[in-house]
């Protein structure tokens, strides 16, 4: 699961709790440990990258609109 780009933070995050509860059982053998591991880990990275993502997206919504430099010239100052 943790290959599948299109996959959703919701989904990622819900496969990433799974994954711990199972890490957290006494009767996982140590090679599957290390699997369920890698995947957390490729899901952590993936689940950063979407927040991250998203963050960028409220950033743009909330940043000031672009001012013109203090030296541009308006329109009406372009000369005839």
């Amino acid at each position: 699961m943790a290959d599948d780009r299109s996959t959703s933070f919701e989904d990622s995050l819900k496969r990433l709790e799974q994954i711990v509860k199972a890490l957290e059982t006494d009767d996982t053998d140590l090679e599957r440990a290390v699997a369920l591991y890698k995947e957390g880990r490729e899901l952590v990275v993936r689940c950063e990258s979407l927040l991250k993502t998203a963050q960028q997206s409220i950033d743009g919504v909330n940043a000031p609109p672009a001012r013109p430099p203090e030296d541009a010239l308006d329109d009406d100052e372009f000369p005839a």
